[in-house]
């Protein structure tokens, strides 16, 4: 009898241990820029809500907005050691982890919402795999605005801007190099110290996006605005595949629907607020300056260096043609 009994044990150990695993909740520690209170740190809250309701809480977020877990570089690093699972990082967080992702900072490469989001949708599966290769999940897109220049002085040139010191991302010796070729006063600095360098006058200008000048209120030292947006600002929710493995298929597809509701819900109500955003920023003293045509000619086509000069050397040469070739093709199937 007991002999029919321990072996019936053994039987049902290896079920218990099955559901206490999956019953068990995998914590995602979640590290942003976004500032605590914005649009985005608003809809990363709403997405974590799904993920526990749309997992009956087998997988619970918590975000940590706001740079308090350092700049994006700091984020990648945390995630690679484990402190965090997860961060919804810009394009710098993104190219850490593999330079593709540099194509979306060459300036003016696209003149829409809807130039970038036909090229994304053809990159995307190779952007996805050289993530994973990495150790990372792609799980969404996210959208902050354009990115626009803001600056301590007006600033209508090429010349203008020489004049001034501009922010640039702390580590980034190759895009920094570039400026300086080029005669500008590139200052490198962490995303989570542009409010300090602006006080100081450690810095002049910046290229960011209205919501984050509003929201994090650079505009106050920065009151010059060009009107000529440099590029949309991209970024991306990413998980470790560590972290990733421990989640079931299923609840892996929720979470997959949760954050493309996520990036839906910013890709329409982004452009409206930036809008909005501008708008308030005039109200309170943000002069916007006008880019006339002869001036914008000089603009195109110092773009155009910095374009020549980043392909092959910070942005993988393959990558850029490709985008360039999507975004020609939509131009063409759009014209028709």
């Amino acid at each position: 009898m007991r002999v029919v009994r321990w072996n019936a044990l053994l039987a049902v150990l290896p079920l218990l241990a099955c559901w206490f695993t999956a019953a068990a909740a995998v914590p995602i520690k979640m590290a942003t820029l976004a500032p605590d209170g914005s649009v985005w740190h608003k809809t990363l809250l709403d997405m974590g809500d799904e993920w526990s309701k749309s997992t009956q809480g087998r997988v619970t977020l918590k975000i940590y907005a706001g740079g308090i877990a350092g700049d994006d570089p700091d984020m990648v690093r945390k995630m690679r050691i484990g402190q965090v699972q997860a961060s919804a990082l810009t394009i710098r967080g993104l190219a850490e982890i593999d330079p593709n992702f540099e194509v979306f900072t060459v300036p003016m490469l696209f003149n829409s919402y809807d130039e970038l989001y036909a090229v994304l949708a053809r990159l995307e599966p190779t952007l996805k795999k050289k993530l994973e290769a990495k150790g990372f999940v792609l799980l969404g897109w996210g959208h902050g605005g354009w990115v626009y220049l803001f600056s301590r002085q007006p600033v209508v040139s090429a010349a203008d801007l020489r004049k001034q010191k501009l922010w640039v991302w702390a580590g980034d010796e190759k895009m920094t190099n570039i400026w300086k070729a080029n005669g500008f006063q590139p200052v490198a600095l962490s995303a989570t110290d542009i409010l300090t360098g602006l006080k100081t006058g450690m810095i002049d200008a910046l290229p960011t996006v209205p919501l984050g000048a509003l929201q994090l209120q650079w505009f106050r030292t920065t009151t010059h605005m060009v009107d000529s947006g440099l590029a949309p600002l991209v970024g991306g929710i990413v998980v470790t595949k560590q972290a990733w493995s421990k989640i079931s298929p299923q609840d892996q597809a929720s979470i997959l629907a949760a954050c493309s509701k996520a990036e839906a819900r910013l890709k329409a109500i982004v452009p409206q607020q930036e809008k909005d955003a501008i708008a308030e920023m005039k109200k309170r003293g943000l002069v916007v300056t006008e880019v006339k045509p002869e001036a914008m000619a000089e603009w195109k086509a110092l773009t155009e260096t910095f374009a020549s000069k980043m392909k092959g050397t910070i942005v993988p040469a393959e990558i850029l043609e490709q985008a360039v070739r999507e975004r020609d093709a939509y131009r063409q199937q759009s014209a028709r």
